[in-house]
């Protein structure tokens, strides 16, 4: 389109002698203006729409996807891809694919993925993926021989060795230590009762094995929390004390002279078990992945039990039980949407 200066209203200016500049100032001005309207009037192009059209235009022509598969890999994604993204599905297509589940699965596994699905589709996939793959590859895990096998539910790329240190959770370690006595005391307490079912205990051996439960799988045992107010109060205040779901639990667990508990693996890496040491006679050693470790009467230890582990009181019969009380911690590298999810798996049962 031609625009004559002839044509352009240009004021007089001759008494100044720049007639010929403001013309071409004016010509500039209108030359904007028609770029402005037609970049208005032009439809915008979807941002993948070139590449999208270039796939299709190759695969059309007879072109080998594989011959110019290095180029496409640059691109970030495949075709394939953004098809999925353009039916909605996107990311979220691996986590909720049914083929990626082995149907060779146990039960259990089943059973837990199933109720991940019922999760996610009350509240969301997010956050999802490690839970996911550890249902996947659990059985793969269990017929392995390994120092770690958790047998019921294992955490992908978690970070583990047999003992954590303090600052893993140092806020509710502070807490367990600094009410020791009182802790210590309210044993004493129902220990002099007598360690019998009708107040409240379960024997678990020969050998003085045998457990005073405040939480039994995520459940309150209210009775024996009763003859432990202050315990009790202690327990909740923790940050992150599992009381929420089967994987949890908390109480006192002594073990008499010359007992042994044999070597086993515990149920989960999500959690890590606190042993707060209030009777601790000589001889009695915790081996955890290998790695022999003591309880201190006053001091707590943090325990991975999803490594293989063994207690044994080799201490004489007068020197009295290993008494502890044991908690169950969430392990710090669990997320909290993870956290979540697992109390929804592993609510207890009714």
């Amino acid at each position: 389109m031609q625009w004559p200066l002839s044509t352009l209203p240009l004021p007089l200016c001759s008494d100044l002698g720049v007639q010929s500049l403001s013309g071409l100032l004016w010509t500039f001005l209108l030359l904007f203006l028609w770029h402005c309207y037609r970049m208005g009037t032009d439809s915008p192009a979807h941002p993948h729409s070139s590449k999208l059209n270039s796939r299709r235009a190759l695969k059309s022509c007879g072109g080998s996807r594989g011959d110019h598969r290095s180029s496409f890999i640059s691109m970030g994604t495949t075709e394939e891809e953004d098809d999925e993204e353009e039916r909605g599905q996107g990311y979220l297509t691996p986590v909720l694919s049914h083929a990626l589940f082995p149907t060779q699965a146990s039960a259990q596994a089943k059973k837990l993925y199933a109720a991940l699905q019922e999760y996610a589709k009350r509240y969301s996939w997010v956050g999802m993926g490690r839970i996911h793959k550890g249902l996947r590859e659990q059985e793969r895990l269990a017929s392995h021989c390994t120092i770690q096998k958790p047998h019921l539910f294992y955490l992908p790329d978690v970070p583990s060795v047999p003992f954590f240190p303090r600052d893993a959770h140092r806020h509710d370690i502070e807490v367990l230590e600094a009410h020791y006595p009182v802790i210590l005391s309210e044993f004493q307490a129902v220990y002099q009762r007598g360690i019998d079912s009708k107040h409240g205990w379960t024997s678990m051996g020969p050998k003085g094995q045998a457990v005073f439960p405040l939480y039994s799988a995520g459940v309150c045992v209210a009775g024996n929390c009763r003859s432990c107010p202050c315990t009790y109060r202690t327990l909740l205040s923790l940050r992150t004390f599992i009381n929420s779901n089967s994987l949890g639990s908390a109480g006192f667990w002594l073990l008499g002279p010359g007992a042994t508990l044999g070597s086993s693996y515990g149920p989960t890496n999500t959690r890590l078990r606190c042993h707060l040491g209030l009777q601790t006679p000589p001889e009695c050693e915790l081996v955890v992945g290998g790695e022999p470790q003591c309880w201190s009467e006053g001091h707590c230890l943090l325990v991975d039990d999803s490594f293989l582990h063994t207690v044994s009181h080799k201490g004489p019969q007068e020197a009295g039980p290993r008494v502890i009380l044991s908690v169950d911690l969430w392990h710090p590298n669990v997320a909290a949407a993870e956290r979540q999810a697992l109390d929804f798996m592993f609510s207890p049962e009714p």
